[in-house]
């Protein structure tokens, strides 16, 4: 039930991991753009998709793409993970899970985290592909090929 393919991407604001307000549209709608939502920061999983979104981030950019993590961790939170894996991307604070409504995202484990989706956005800022899957490392595959 989260956004599909064709999809527009809805506006929206959090901090960043140095406390920075982001504004989507300064991304969305401007440049393809990697989404991912992650349960949560320093977890197994998660520290292996971040590390593994780290090192094919130069993959990224050459396809004129940025990516964005966001989980309900907050900001400090945020900032501790990326400083310890040298996180080069944008991780957003998202703990009033307002965007990840706006992306209508189910509840797992009663609410208490963050589905493990990635969204490929064109630089149109519309959804064009979606992966679904509790499988950390193949999330980065799949949207380095959708992006190719």
């Amino acid at each position: 039930m989260s956004l599909n393919v064709g999809d527009t991407v809805p506006y929206f604001e959090l901090k960043d991991q140095k406390g920075e307000l982001f504004k989507s549209d300064t991304v969305i709608g401007k440049k393809p753009a990697v989404v991912y939502f992650y349960p949560k920061d320093q977890t197994p999983g998660c520290t292996a998709e971040a590390c593994s979104f780290r090192d094919s981030y130069e993959d990224f950019l050459a396809l004129g793409a940025e990516v964005i993590g966001i989980s309900s961790d907050g900001v400090k939170s945020h900032q501790r993970f990326s400083d310890k894996y040298q996180l080069p991307f944008i991780l957003l604070a998202d703990t009033k899970k307002e965007v990840q409504r706006l992306f209508k995202l189910p509840k797992i484990l009663f609410g208490l985290y963050t589905k493990r989706i990635t969204f490929v956005i064109d630089a149109e800022g519309k959804v064009a592909y979606t992966h679904d899957s509790l499988n950390p490392s193949s999330h980065i595959l799949r949207a380095l090929k959708a992006l190719q």
